[in-house]
């Protein structure tokens, strides 16, 4: 059972209930660990994020107010996060997300500026310091993409948190089984990868990295696993044993796999890769899954 740090003056019955829920990657149960941050590189200049392909930006000074959040909202926490969030309107897009957003305490996440709190999300996530890319803004609201969620998004007002640069993107192909690591929009390298079989495929759109866990077994090659924030597409579809799980990025004993659709919705990459990313993104950096690129790396 992987413990986790949630805190708050309000409602903290509720919280502490939350860290009941054990922490899963779709490949294994991942116990007797927590998540944890990866190293930073040097930061970058927060770049400025292209505003979703349907944002309408509201009138200059107008501010849609945040209504109250009820105490009683659910905690975001490692299980699957609450319905009525709105869907991602960039799902295939792979621009670079070039900035985060890091709760500084716990804040009420809305399904529109100025719409409904739907739920809380709190400063880390099973003892990870939680970072979420940016999407899209609107006069005194930032959308963010949603953890424990697939292909979501929240929109937050403007205080409780700070922003953070991603100067790093991972982008996986589905039909070449290819994953290519990206630094300030530049290809830096690129890994073959083992991707969900049929029925448990891995998520297509846009998700981020939410921390890193120890190998809970040998088979992952005695190497960190990085669980992201999408979780599987059909949570019925995965083992009994592996219900309420999220996607992980991870290694595996073998590499005679490679190239294969043989998960149960996790990224597979080598040994060596695998170190390579732990050392290098950090929390927060999007993962996007596509189908294929229209035009390939160049590192490929």
């Amino acid at each position: 059972m992987l413990s986790g740090r949630l805190t708050s003056r309000r409602a903290l019955g509720w919280l502490l209930a939350a860290l009941g829920v054990p922490l899963l990657l779709v490949a294994a149960l991942l116990a007797g660990g927590t998540l944890t941050g990866t190293p930073a590189p040097a930061a970058a200049p927060v770049g400025t994020t292209p505003a979703s392909p349907t944002a309408s930006p509201a009138p200059e000074g107008s501010v849609p107010p945040a209504a109250p959040a009820p105490n009683e909202l659910p905690v975001i926490t490692y299980a699957p996060a609450p319905r009525g969030f709105p869907a991602d309107p960039g799902v295939g897009d792979i621009r670079p997300l070039t900035a985060g957003l890091a709760p500084a305490r716990i804040i009420a996440a809305y399904d529109a500026p100025g719409g409904r709190p739907l739920a809380f999300l709190t400063p880390s996530i099973r003892g990870a310091k939680l970072t979420m890319p940016i999407v899209d803004r609107r006069a005194g609201w930032t959308a963010v993409l949603l953890p424990s969620a697939n292909r979501r998004i929240a929109w937050l007002p403007a205080d409780g948190w700070t922003e953070v640069a991603l100067p790093d993107q991972i982008v996986v192909e589905r039909r070449s089984h290819r994953l290519t690591w990206y630094r300030n929009g530049r290809a830096m390298q690129s890994w073959q990868v083992s991707l969900g079989m049929s029925g448990q495929s891995t998520p297509l759109g846009r998700t981020f990295i939410l921390g890193r866990t120890p190998p809970p077994e040998a088979v992952y090659g005695g190497v960190d696993v990085l669980a992201l924030g999408a979780i599987p597409d059909d949570p019925d579809a995965v083992p009994t044993g592996l219900r309420g799980a999220h996607i992980g990025l991870h290694s595996w004993y073998t590499d005679a796999q490679l190239g294969k659709n043989v998960t149960n919705g996790c990224i597979r990459l080598t040994r060596s890769g695998q170190r390579k990313l732990l050392a290098e993104v950090p929390p927060g950096t999007s993962v996007v899954v596509v189908d294929r690129l229209r035009t390939p790396p160049a590192t490929a």
